[in-house]
């Protein structure tokens, strides 16, 4: 199995990782450490030396109740980082964080090669004619509701039923584009408590009839540390945990916040299947 980002075919037959950089003041776990060009650049360095395969840049905070941000302080925080980081590290592959196919369409532009979407096209109507005009990949995330009400719409008769019968209906929109690299993504945290979120973890194996690579976005969050009574800073020891268990169950893409600890999960699991 491949991605096409900007001709370079990644073959995803083994699990890549894919490191966050926040651009935002107020993420859960690292908002506003990255304020400088100095800093995004150590970063990125960082990220890159210890094999991120891919750098995920969002200039807009989607945790639970986050401020809701214009369009155009959007792009003023997102498109001199890609622009910056395109002329530094030209083979980088860039993943824009963006529901708002303006930004994702100038994110482009300036060099990024994937669009990951938290609401799979439904905060803009015009996002998958955008991604499907750039011919990129596009991951689409399980999310109701918004970032600010998503915490209001966690009823479900069957979670993982209606998760997969979301991804049919997003993934047949998404081929009406002509999408061809189409990633999804469960959405941990988002509109679910934290008993859905194992649950969904639990049966991550039954999103796979769908074939397309699942992305795992669980870096850090309330999942790993509330039932350690612990906090996002102390959270890298469960996120790994939980990594483990993701990939065991198909996981081909780790999105985090620790690249090497999720490089080495991939590593691991990979000597398991020799």
């Amino acid at each position: 199995m491949t991605l096409n980002c900007n001709g370079n075919l990644i073959d995803i037959s083994s699990p890549k990782v894919m490191g966050i950089l926040n651009l935002t003041p107020d993420s859960f776990y690292d908002g506003g450490v990255h304020n400088t060009d100095q800093l995004i650049v150590r970063q990125v360095e960082k990220m890159i030396g210890e094999g991120a395969s891919f750098i995920d840049i969002g200039a807009y905070s989607s945790r639970p109740g986050a401020e809701a941000i214009s369009e155009e302080d959007e792009l003023g925080r997102i498109i001199p980082v890609i622009e910056m980081l395109m002329k530094k590290y030209p083979d980088v592959l860039i993943s824009v964080d963006t529901f708002r196919s303006k930004v994702a369409a100038e994110c482009l532009e300036a060099g990024a090669s994937l669009i990951n979407d938290i609401s799979a096209g439904h905060l803009d109507d015009q996002m998958m004619e955008t991604v499907a005009k750039y011919k990129v990949p596009y991951i689409m995330m399980h999310m109701k509701g918004t970032p600010q009400t998503m915490q209001q719409h966690t009823q479900y008769d069957d979670l993982i039923k209606e998760v997969n019968y979301y991804f049919s209906e997003r993934l047949d929109k998404a081929r009406s584009y002509q999408i061809k690299d189409v990633i999804i993504d469960p959405g941990f945290g988002f509109a679910k408590t934290l008993g859905q979120n194992y649950e969904l973890l639990n049966h991550l194996e039954l999103l796979k009839f769908h074939e397309s690579p699942i992305l795992i976005g669980l870096s850090r969050k309330s999942m790993v540390y509330k039932p350690l009574a612990s906090s996002a800073k102390e959270a890298l020891n469960g996120t790994t945990a939980l990594h483990m268990v993701a990939l065991m169950k198909g996981a081909s893409i780790l999105r985090v916040h620790d690249v090497k600890e999720a490089v080495e999960c991939v590593q691991l699991i990979n000597q398991l299947s020799e």
